[in-house]
């Protein structure tokens, strides 16, 4: 198992160091970020000034030297547009979205995988078919349409529930959570809804799929003639052997999740990392563009690591083979 994960290692460095590069080259390629710094008085000395101290004007590879000397010391930079720590405004806005994606996992999980084992046991029943022919939507409708419609009826028809921003936030010192309060819960539910719909429709089908090719299999049909119950069946037996495609869904949903949050924080206008990126896209913020690349990267590359381990822990066949 160690040669295992260790090999896994050497591949997520080597996928670090292609995102870090293609970071790096935000910095040379989009944009002059002086022009972004500085008004239009601004002199040509005062213009090469700045370049000087951004070192812009130094070698690339000295560049990239220093730029990945940064990132291993967790130090991504001044903003351009608010003259602030990168690492301090990541880490005020994390919160945020750590825990849309938090909720956003918890829905698609739990009604994901209930319908799919339902539709995947009563495959012929006209529920499994209306939540089937539903559960297109999640797949069909961009997000940025599902959370704009559920503002129009949520928020601005029904008025249950307000329809941007993040409410009813408490400081515990090191964080910063809307879970504690009812103002934060109703702020939430719109933005975790939309951005659980396309993930929650891939595992209700994944679900779907492996538990009626398990249910035709030779082990369950014997489980039967031992006289076991319907609920061990279908759960301690069929269920359990859709784990491994279940797991690869559960780390790509998750990865999938903080990806979506972009486009569903923008929408909501919820002040998580997400905004904060399309933010820095308006104004050529390269430093926050560069540091939310390599962020997201890292955190695919830890849920890949992860889901990896655990295909090695579930799958004897894994195991086997190493």
């Amino acid at each position: 198992m160690t040669f295992f994960i260790l090999k896994r290692l050497a591949q997520s460095l080597l996928v670090m160091a292609v995102v870090s590069a293609i970071s790096f080259s935000l910095f040379n390629f989009v944009g002059d970020p002086v022009n972004n710094m500085v008004g239009q008085d601004a002199t040509r000395e005062q213009r090469i000034e700045i370049r000087q101290q951004l070192g812009l004007d130094d070698p690339i590879l000295t560049q990239y030297t220093r730029f990945m000397g940064n990132i291993l010391s967790g130090d991504f930079g001044l903003s351009y547009r608010i003259k602030r720590p990168v690492d301090e405004l990541i880490l005020e806005r994390l919160p945020a979205t750590l825990e849309l994606v938090f909720v956003s996992a918890i829905i698609a999980l739990a009604v994901g995988i209930t319908l799919g084992v339902y539709t995947g046991i009563r495959r012929k029943s006209w529920v499994s078919r209306v939540i089937l022919s539903t559960s297109l939507i999640g797949v069909s409708l961009p997000t940025f349409i599902i959370g704009i419609a559920l503002i129009y009826v949520f928020a601005v028809h029904l008025r249950w529930l307000p329809s941007s921003g993040r409410s009813g936030t408490v400081d515990l010192g090191w964080w910063k959570t809307s879970l504690l309060t009812s103002d934060g819960w109703r702020a939430i539910v719109l933005p975790a809804i939309t951005l659980s719909l396309f993930q929650l429709t891939l595992i209700l089908r994944l679900v779907r799929a492996e538990m009626m090719e398990v249910m035709r299999t030779d082990f369950i049909k014997f489980a039967r003639a031992r006289g076991l119950s319907e609920r061990a069946v279908n759960f301690r037996h069929a269920l359990r052997n859709t784990l491994v495609p279940v797991i690869t869904i559960i780390g790509l949903n998750i990865g999938g999740l903080i990806a979506f949050s972009v486009i569903t924080e923008t929408v909501f206008q919820w002040p998580g990392t997400g905004l904060m990126f399309i933010q820095a896209v308006d104004f050529v913020d390269v430093p926050i563009m560069a540091a939310y690349l390599v962020f997201v990267a890292l955190l695919f590359v830890l849920i890949n690591l992860i889901v990896d381990i655990l295909y090695f822990v579930v799958d004897p066949r894994i195991r086997l083979g190493s």
